[in-house]
């Protein structure tokens, strides 16, 4: 007898999980149907550029504004800021990125942007879209706003929810924090993001222990020479031929100098010298990118950069006043890294909630990075950052079997399948949420 009341027990606890699982996914997909799968439509079709997202985060702020939410606008630029207050407890942060990209559609979709956009740094009228997923991840937090709104008796404390701009040029959470973000608005206790990311299947998550994205800076070289007649090479300092040379001496950075089992980048993006194919030019521009997953390797790599470039340049017979000019730019971007902890804790929770079909495992292989450690760097906020799947299955398959892959991230061909990913985004929030928040 008692182990039947055992028996009974557990099997009501488990229909009853399984109830409330249901009844979070069927509120999250009602609320995608009558509102929004519409404005994820909206979003897509006007992406607006890094630091003048002026629409988009009116619009945001109003979503926002609708649900209950307390919000400031302007902070950090156009960054939005909505706090719900609900009683005494912690309060938890999530964060969503909202800006484009300054590239032409071309994905055939019917939906597919036309906007076109004065770039805030050229001046020029470029077209724009949303080749990262942004939209998923602001209509998401607009989905996650309205439904723990709903849900206030679950739960207990208070929510911050960030609409943060310029993602794309690594600079919006920087900008937020020196705003005083955390002064005027509660610095939290916990503080969450996610990116959709082709590749993976539509709507499951994939979250990681420690390590999730890379830290990355970006670095100019500087080549100078002496100008001369192509004829007459001999008379000259040839900054193409000293600048080739350093790009081949780079490359040995990771493949010598970093201990084998650290990981690094070291990639030349663009290399521009000269106009006229007889005439040795004065100086030469290389442009990289650094990545990295800890400070001391990204020491060894910006040291071993300027330290390649300027002997280079003496080896070349350069003088002490022309050689290699490094500059590293400010707009470099810690690793982010997981509360190992914390991941655990949210991995349960989402399997015990939306089913072990949920998240899934696969192992990182790029160096990707992100700005959003700028909001909790310096702090003792515990952090855990995750990804949601944005391509079918079916399109998987296919790759699978010798088809196309998904294009890629910042690609013109782009393409998500946005119910899945927005509902996906939506529910691991909420019931992130809800397992540090809830009653």
């Amino acid at each position: 007898m008692k182990r039947q009341l055992v028996a009974f027990v557990i099997a009501t606890l488990l229909f009853s999980a399984t109830a409330q699982a249901g009844e979070l996914k069927e509120s999250i997909k009602q609320d995608y149907d009558a509102h929004l799968g519409e404005l994820w439509d909206h979003f897509h079709r006007n992406p607006e550029l890094s630091t003048v997202e002026h629409k988009t985060a009116a619009r945001m702020a109003k979503e926002l504004r609708d649900a209950g939410f307390e919000v400031t606008e302007g902070v950090g630029g156009t960054g939005v800021v909505a706090i719900l207050k609900n009683g005494e407890g912690p309060m938890a942060m999530m964060r969503a990125d909202m800006d484009g990209l300054p590239l032409e559609e071309n994905t055939g979709l019917k939906n597919a942007s036309v906007a076109t956009q004065l770039h805030p740094q050229t001046g020029e009228l470029v077209p724009v879209m949303h080749a990262c997923g942004h939209d998923v991840h602001i209509t998401s937090l607009v989905g996650t706003a309205r439904q723990m709104a709903a849900r206030k008796d679950e739960w207990s404390g208070t929510l911050m929810l960030i609409v943060q701009p310029a993602e794309e040029v690594g600079q919006g959470a920087r900008l937020m924090r020196a705003d005083n973000l955390w002064q005027r608005f509660g610095e939290p206790d916990y503080a969450f993001a996610f990116h959709v990311a082709t590749g993976n299947p539509a709507g499951r998550i994939k979250v990681s222990e420690g390590s999730t994205y890379a830290g990355a800076s970006s670095v100019d070289i500087i080549v100078h020479g002496m100008p001369g007649h192509g004829a007459s090479p001999h008379h000259a300092k040839d900054p193409v031929l000293i600048g080739s040379q350093i790009v081949v001496g780079l490359q040995t950075l990771v493949s010598r100098e970093l201990a084998p089992r650290s990981s690094g980048v070291v990639s030349i993006g663009s290399f521009h010298s000269g106009e006229a194919r007889n005439i040795i030019p004065d100086k030469a521009v290389l442009k990289l990118t650094v990545r990295y997953l800890d400070d001391a390797s990204r020491d060894l790599l910006l040291g071993g950069i300027e330290r390649i470039a300027v002997n280079i340049g003496r080896a070349a017979g350069l003088p002490e006043d022309k050689l290699p000019e490094v500059i590293v730019l400010d707009r470099s971007v810690p690793p982010t890294y997981n509360d190992i902890e914390m991941t655990r804790r949210l991995k349960s929770a989402w399997v015990d909630e939306l089913g072990e079909q949920a998240v899934f495992v696969k192992p990182a292989t790029g160096m990707g990075a992100e700005d959003y450690p700028h909001l909790i760097v310096g702090t003792d906020i515990v952090s855990v950052y995750w990804s949601i799947g944005g391509t079918p299955q079916s399109v998987l398959d296919a790759a699978a079997a010798g088809g196309p892959r998904a294009p890629g991230h910042h690609s013109p061909f782009f393409e998500i399948q946005p119910e899945l990913s927005v509902r996906g985004g939506v529910e691991a929030t909420v019931v992130a949420m809800l397992e540090v928040l809830g009653n």
